[in-house]
């Protein structure tokens, strides 16, 4: 601050006084896509397919309340791609008997199967042999897959003895998830989407369903590393060479070790159980 002649300090007030005056200008909001949630500037839906993917299968989504508030969630992808009435979206933690009357009814279903990795899980690919025979139509199949970390979605699977009624089903020889954008827990782990492309491609036999609901994963992760984004390996990949120190919690005895190792559809905070 300049002196003035006598020494002293020159009254600046008169211009902190004018700023007080000043209407700031809103902030600018980019422009957001109405069809896939994502900013104009890196928008997927020309990834997306023009018409909602026309399926066998109702995909009911049970996702734990945390999920809807992480980022680069796939979930809203594969609503995107699907028509509505074949992906639902159930948010919660506890389903008591009694208290959802519309999902009891579809657990019911001889041809509703929930996608965990119980001792009595059964392949998906021999679900399909026995209830989908070549050349002809599929059944109509529910698929329940638990959307939410590991530990979240084996404590909504636990503590909901709804989920326990239908067969169970599990996945395998998936391959390396190609979510490279987010640390899985094992090699074999999958997001939700993928989960539930793998699995309707193997119950409807069409493997294409798979290759049109990957399109958008891809391009959001190349939209991700080319802004910056690493690609990241499993901590089970990390654990292996030395390089994850973090243990596993201490809740995770040897028989839910062995079950996180054969998990093939979940993912760090966005697990498709």
């Amino acid at each position: 601050m300049a002196d003035g002649e006598d020494g002293s300090a020159a009254d600046d007030s008169w211009f902190f006084d004018s700023l007080a005056h000043l209407t700031p200008e809103p902030p600018t909001k980019r422009t957001m896509c109405d069809r896939c949630g994502r900013p104009a500037t890196v928008c997927l839906c020309p990834f997306l397919p023009r018409q909602p993917l026309q399926v066998s299968t109702t995909v009911y989504i049970i996702q734990h309340p945390h999920e809807e508030t992480r980022v680069l969630r796939t979930v809203p992808l594969l609503a995107a791609c699907l028509p509505p009435d074949r992906c639902h979206v159930i948010r919660g933690k506890r389903f008591k008997r009694g208290h959802h009357p519309e999902l009891e009814q579809m657990l019911s279903s001889p041809h509703t199967y929930v996608l965990y990795p119980s001792e009595d899980a059964l392949d998906i690919d021999q679900v399909a042999i026995a209830t989908n025979p070549a050349n002809q139509d599929p059944p109509p199949y529910n698929m329940v897959i638990i959307d939410g970390t590991w530990t979240q979605a084996r404590d909504i699977y636990t503590a909901n003895e709804i989920f326990h009624s239908p067969k169970q089903v599990k996945l395998s020889g998936t391959g390396v998830s190609e979510y490279v954008i987010r640390t899985q827990p094992t090699d074999n782990s999958l997001s939700t989407l993928e989960t539930a492309a793998v699995a309707m491609a193997a119950l409807e036999r069409r493997p294409e369903i798979k290759e049109v609901l990957f399109a958008p994963l891809r391009a959001l992760c190349k939209f991700q590393l080319e802004c910056g984004a690493q690609p990241h390996q499993s901590k089970e990949y990390l654990k292996s060479r030395g390089l994850y120190k973090k243990p596993f919690p201490h809740h995770h005895n040897s028989e839910c070790r062995e079950v996180f190792k054969k998990t093939s559809h979940n993912s760090t905070g966005e697990a498709g159980l």
